[in-house]
């Protein structure tokens, strides 16, 4: 399936999800890096890259970029005919990752980011162990699946978390959110549909083979509803206990989960020179090692321009890219990796687009319900006065 992938020239070097954006206006490196700026650059130059800084356009379209490239950096990395080394590339993901934070605290850029604390280690480390499960079942389903079909099903995640906050958070689903989830089904139907059918006619190489590339996909992008659903819900019922910050969920996630993956990898796959010749085939050999590398930070470039699109712009805003980030995300599938183009796939894509766009604006609605539901002080004087 994957060995024609990196015979394209074009095709330069998905998605890992390593922290979670609760207070992403108080971003440390956002709040603490625009002062250097006039600092260290000419007056003119100064004043141009804060219109840039201050560009809502800008920010989303860093936001969209950094997170498109993470998941077709991801892909292509893993779309060798012999990739063997998932634990050990996420393994190189979280280094760099923990470099790249290291490094930023170093040169003042991230100001809230608190030292390690072994205590709090042994308590978040289940969560970090389940974020093992998501990110290797994530890989693992991108490596067999094609990205417009994993962008599709990851969207059944959504599902999975709504109703488990329903039973575990008191939780609640409304019309709307219903509406977006039966969408959700329908296009994960339609793409499998479409899936199934290419491989069939052999669009997709030898029809055996390629049926059981898909059934391979299918079962890992299950494991990773399970797992990806588990490692939310888990990290929402502890993150408030330890009062993290976003930084120091990132911090902690990647620094706990070190030890975890390279053990899998020393016990599960083979570090042997032959082995890593096959995985990192000479005449590809610095793309995917830079396409390695990049992954790590591309976790670092994610959280910079998340909090950059909501400082700029707005919650509602980044809710809405969010969801309409889905669609290029897709198509970039279509563009790099000659996924099939048929009109099941394409009618997938846009059923996926229209339930992610559907869902975020019943998220929005939601928030709205809470906070014009909420009771104000004033509202709060009259009813105590009117009861006197």
């Amino acid at each position: 399936m994957a060995g024609h992938l990196r015979k394209k020239e074009d095709d330069s070097s998905p998605y890992v999800e390593r922290m979670s954006f609760e207070d992403k206006e108080d971003d440390g490196l956002m709040s603490q890096s625009r002062p250097a700026v006039a600092a260290v650059f000419p007056a003119g130059l100064s004043q141009s890259l804060h219109k840039v800084d201050e560009s809502g356009t800008i920010s989303i379209l860093a936001y969209c970029a950094s997170s498109i490239s993470m998941t077709v950096v991801n892909k292509y990395v893993v779309s060798g005919d012999f990739w063997n080394l998932t634990f050990f590339y996420l393994a190189v993901q979280s280094i760099v990752c923990i470099g790249a934070i290291l490094i930023c605290k170093r040169l003042g850029m991230i100001k809230n980011l608190a030292p390690f604390d072994p205590e709090k280690g042994k308590r978040w480390f289940p969560v970090s162990f389940l974020l093992v499960g998501m990110i290797y079942t994530s890989i693992k389903a991108l490596q067999f699946l094609s990205v417009p079909v994993y962008t599709i099903f990851k969207n059944l995640t959504i599902i999975a978390i709504a109703y488990g906050e329903v039973l575990w958070f008191g939780g609640s689903v409304t019309r709307m959110a219903l509406l977006s989830f039966m969408l959700m089904v329908l296009s994960s139907v339609v793409a499998a549909w479409a899936d199934i059918q290419a491989a069939v006619s052999g669009k997709m190489g030898s029809g055996d083979d390629a049926l059981s590339t898909l059934n391979a996909g299918y079962f890992w992008m299950a494991l990773n509803v399970i797992c990806t659903a588990s490692y939310v819900l888990s990290m929402r019922k502890v993150i408030k206990k330890m009062n993290f910050k976003d930084w120091d969920t990132m911090f902690y996630n990647n620094l706990l989960t070190i030890p975890v993956l390279l053990l899998c990898s020393v016990l599960t796959e083979d570090w042997s020179g032959a082995n890593f010749a096959k995985n990192f085939p000479e005449e590809y050999r610095n793309r995917i090692i830079v396409g390695v590398i990049y992954s790590g930070l591309a976790a670092i470039f994610i959280s910079y321009c998340s909090a950059w699109c909501i400082r700029v712009t707005s919650s509602t805003t980044y809710s809405m890219v969010g969801a309409l980030n889905k669609l290029p995300i897709a198509v970039s599938g279509l563009i790099f990796f000659s996924a099939p183009v048929t009109t099941g796939s394409v009618s997938a894509i846009t059923i996926g687009f229209i339930s992610g766009i559907v869902y975020a604006r019943a998220k929005i609605l939601e928030a709205e319900e809470k906070k014009n539901s909420l009771p104000t002080s004033e509202s709060s004087a009259g009813r105590d006065g009117s009861k006197g």
